[in-house]
């Protein structure tokens, strides 16, 4: 059973998924009663043969007041996905991210399970958190809950595993590396089209598929990167990334494009592209967009989007980390509401939000919250990138660090692998 809330969890559990139907024994996968896989998420789940109870990531909001105006329609979805459980009895329960709710579920389930345990009810599913909440930033007290109820965290980050052995060390937590070099490692150059300017340096984990026969790794990287330089130096690429959520978008796009209006200002070149990562909020955002000049929206197509973005201006969210993997340097922003905001600056303990700038341990991407998230600010900072390539070419060193400190490819194989061993 699996469950995931966002458009990001729903990408992983459906790359965990197909990395599980490879791990198990085969004398699982070969039995007339194949290994079946289901619970709630997204349409990615959906096409990774995931029997759908009903789609969560359309529920997905953030922040406290969201959360509670919401509550009993979460509360509805937690109750039947409990109901779900007790009816199937999986072997094991994996939730992805979506730490609030996924963090109730497994509770509400072994308290269950506690309740319920007898010579004749042995039913016991392993529950497994893949992707560790963000106890480390706030409320760490939350890492003795999980303690309690979890038996197997899947932590993403290499600084996650210490933190925990420190702080809750009864907590079996394994490093299995950031899916994200999987995901973009699969690309090649076989997927690039004429006048594609493909990230020279961003592309290293599959450099030796795009090698020339008489040329080595440095040469290619040399030569993908001039491509890129010119191309970025002829006409400035940058990239809108609002976040996943509708909530979001609504904070998010008036300043984006409040922000884009001033750097055409000063750089009238400048071409600009806009990507979502569903349907539904692709709609949402060309009408609030309305008939904006030289700005493309589209669903999907991150990868090649950041591929040729000269700099991007993003959520603070998981997106920040596609930025860092592509080498973009990147204007971090987030806006939420007033009480969400009040609550979070006085429980969270680091100093940054935009991952990259965490394991950096400096602002690499420059970020604005709340009300120091407007037009002004953020079209500075972009402009400061655009106009200093030196800058940029620090940042993509950094970021360079920061994504080889994640692990090589791997991570849903050794995800899998770590499940498939707790199993037994």
């Amino acid at each position: 059973m699996l469950i995931a809330g966002e458009a990001s969890g729903d990408l992983l559990a459906a790359e965990l998924v197909a990395a599980l139907r490879e791990k198990l024994p085969s004398s699982i996968r070969d039995a007339p009663s194949s290994p079946v896989f289901f619970g709630a998420g997204g349409t990615k789940m959906s096409a990774a043969g995931v029997e759908l109870a009903f789609d969560l990531t359309q529920h997905s909001v953030i922040g406290l007041w969201e959360a509670l105006k919401n509550y009993g329609k979460f509360k509805r979805m937690l109750d039947q996905l409990l109901q779900l459980a007790r009816e199937r009895q999986p072997d094991a329960i994996i939730c992805v991210d979506f730490s609030g709710f996924n963090r109730r579920l497994a509770h509400a389930i072994k308290n269950d399970v506690r309740a319920r345990q007898n010579v004749f009810f042995n039913w016991n599913p392993k529950l497994i958190q893949y992707v560790s909440p963000q106890v480390w930033a706030s409320r760490p007290g939350r890492a003795d809950k999980m303690a309690k109820d979890i038996d197997l965290l899947l932590a993403i980050f290499p600084f996650e595993k210490d933190w925990y052995a420190k702080r809750t060390p009864h907590l079996r937590v394994e490093f299995v590396g950031h899916p994200i070099i999987d995901r973009y490692a699969r690309r090649t150059c076989a997927t690039e089209s004429p006048g594609r300017n493909t990230a020279g340096a961003r592309d290293l984990a599959v450099e030796a598929d795009c090698k020339r026969p008489d040329e080595g790794k440095s040469a290619v990287i040399d030569r993908r990167y001039n491509s890129e330089r010119a191309a970025a130096e002829h006409s400035p690429m940058i990239v809108l990334l609002p976040g996943s959520r509708v909530a979001e978008l609504k904070r998010h796009l008036p300043v984006m494009l409040g922000a884009l209006r001033a750097i055409r200002s000063a750089k009238p070149a400048v071409r600009a592209r806009m990507v979502l990562p569903n349907e539904e909020l692709l709609h949402q955002a060309k009408q609030f967009a309305g008939n904006s000049e030289r700005l493309e929206i589209e669903s999907g197509g991150l990868a090649e989007a950041l591929s040729q973005a000269t700099v991007a201006i993003a959520s603070t969210g998981t997106v920040t980390m596609e930025c860092a993997y592509f080498g973009v340097p990147t204007v971090a922003l987030y806006k939420t509401s007033w009480s969400t905001y009040q609550v979070g600056k006085r429980v969270i303990r680091v100093r940054f939000l935009a991952m990259p700038n965490l394991l950096a341990d400096e602002p690499l991407f420059p970020e604005f919250i709340q009300r120091e998230a407007n037009a002004e600010n953020i079209s500075r900072a972009a402009l400061d990138l655009l106009g200093h390539e030196a800058r940029r070419n620090r940042i993509k060193a950094r970021l360079a660090e920061i994504i080889a400190s994640l692990g090589g490819p791997g991570a849903s194989a050794r995800a899998a692998a770590a499940i498939v061993g707790l199993l037994g």
